[in-house]
């Protein structure tokens, strides 16, 4: 797939090593969200709470930096989202 001004850039520690794997890829398109899985790497679903929670503090923490809300209140709504 070519590239979009959309899309977002791949990682540069992902671009150099050979052995990086995409793991998730999610879009929201026509106003409904789509995504690719790929569960191959991990056999184990507890690898999948462990990222999602690093994913949730990247989250909160990209929150606080563009001053849309604090990172303790962005991790509440996730919550709030979770449930």
């Amino acid at each position: 797939m070519d590239a979009r001004p959309s899309q977002l850039p791949i990682s540069p520690a992902a671009a150099q090593d050979l052995r990086a794997v995409e793991m998730l890829r999610v879009w929201v398109a026509g106003g409904s969200q789509h995504l690719s899985l790929n569960p191959g790497p991990w056999s184990d679903p507890a690898h999948w709470g462990i990222m999602l929670v690093d994913l949730a503090k990247y989250i909160a923490n990209a929150y606080e930096a563009t001053n849309r809300m604090k990172k303790e209140a962005a991790l509440d709504r996730l919550r709030h989202g979770w449930d």
